[in-house]
This record gives structure tokens, C-alpha cells and sequence, in this order.
């Protein structure tokens, strides 16, 4: 049950990964400070983002979920 639980941590940390690194860079970090927030977004968020948003919120939750299960396991198999 263990390992079945690592092997989903491990699975749902590299779609976490893949899908925050997708999103679109909202400025203010260290890009702009080198001059890479010239772009201005005229339009809000369309609906991939919103998405996208939604799937890496899901993502995130089934991340957090199995931390815990995995260590709710270890401290009873201990």
C-alpha cells in the first residue's frame, strides 16, 4: 500500500511540475526585473487557463492527499 501511494506521489509531483510550468507568467517576478514583463495582457483569462487553473488546483489536492495517506501509513506501520 506503501509503495503504491510513493508511486502516485511521484506520478502527481511530475504532473504538478509539468502543468505549473504551463501556466502563463502573471509579472511582478524576477522577469520583469530584466525586462521580460514588456507584454500586456488586454484580454482576462480565456478559457484554457481557467482549465488549467482548475486541473492544477485538482492536481495539487491529490498531491497533498497522498502526503498525508503516506504519512498517516508510516506512523501506523511504525
Amino acid at each position: 500500500m506503501v509503495l503504491g501511494f510513493s508511486i502516485a506521489l511521484i506520478i502527481f509531483s511530475l504532473l504538478l511540475m509539468l502543468l505549473v510550468l504551463m501556466h502563463k507568467g502573471k509579472g511582478g517576478g524576477l522577469s520583469d526585473m530584466f525586462g521580460g514583463g514588456m507584454q500586456s495582457s488586454v484580454g482576462g483569462s480565456s478559457v484554457a487557463e481557467r482549465n488549467l487553473d482548475r486541473i492544477t488546483i485538482v492536481i495539487g489536492l491529490l498531491w497533498l492527499a497522498c502526503i498525508v495517506v503516506l504519512g498517516i501509513l508510516m506512523k501506523v506501520k511504525s
